[in-house]
């Protein structure tokens, strides 16, 4: 039986993904040992970029946890390798962390839209008491905002950075920043701000359930479509890079 705090690294398309029964309690052992890691959400659209993208193919490879974020990653697991791989949604991760946080970690949010951040921040704060979000900053910063924005991260030394840039940007901001605060855990966590300040809402659980959540964000965001169309894409690519081995 797999240790609720140990990773098994499987690969899609030459990425690699971790498969943990509890990624919560891996990152939470990580914090206490004062070690650090970047955690990638991996999903279908994103292997699509990497294949393209040799920099951000590198980012996810060398990231400490990346877990199987989209239902693509899923299913690709359950086609083509006849293995059993839930997914976890990097929302859902991130509450979970937040949630069992104590009031000695101090966590940070970056990214969103101006009053965005700040408002995720409050809810979250009431809803876990304990929780010390200790700076919410949004992520439309001048180039002078953004230097006193870093210069406050490596003064604080949060134990949590939680980055909603949207994909690959964070990806590449948190590799690019990850030695301003050494030995905390960044997460790159999309468009969760949203969510949290209750600009948006979540595809209901039956869609969630049956790998549908693309198409409810499609209802919702008609100009998704564009980006919907790394879904066939990644289907199309994953058969045949599993084809070639074989």
């Amino acid at each position: 039986m797999m240790l609720a705090d140990s990773l098994q690294k499987r690969f899609v398309m030459g990425l690699p993904v971790h498969h943990s029964s509890n990624y919560c309690r891996w990152l939470l052992n990580r914090l206490h040992q004062r070690q650090g890691a970047h955690v990638v959400t991996l999903n279908a659209e994103m292997c699509v970029q990497a294949e393209q993208d040799a920099d951000l193919s590198q980012i996810i490879r060398q990231a400490e946890l990346v877990i199987p974020d989209g239902a693509g990653i899923e299913l690709y697991f359950r086609w083509f390798e006849r293995q059993q791989i839930k997914r976890c949604p990097g929302i859902e991760l991130a509450a979970d962390l937040l949630s069992q946080l104590s009031s000695t970690d101090k966590v940070v949010f970056y990214g969103g839209a101006p009053g965005v951040t700040e408002t995720a921040a409050r809810n979250w704060q009431l809803k876990a008491p304990p929780l010390k979000v200790a700076i919410a900053q949004h992520g439309f910063l001048s180039e002078v905002e953004q230097q006193t924005f870093q210069t406050a991260l490596q003064q604080l030394q949060p134990q949590v950075i939680f980055v909603g840039l949207g994909v690959p940007r964070q990806e590449f901001w948190i590799a690019a920043h990850r030695h301003l605060c050494p030995e905390a855990v960044w997460i790159g966590v999309g468009g969760s701000f949203d969510i949290w300040a209750g600009l948006k809402t979540r595809a209901p659980r039956w869609f969630c359930d049956n790998h549908l959540e693309w198409l409810y964000r499609l209802y919702k965001e008609p100009w998704r479509w564009r980006r919907m169309l790394a879904l066939p894409k990644f289907a199309w690519r994953a058969a045949m890079h599993r084809w070639q081995k074989g």
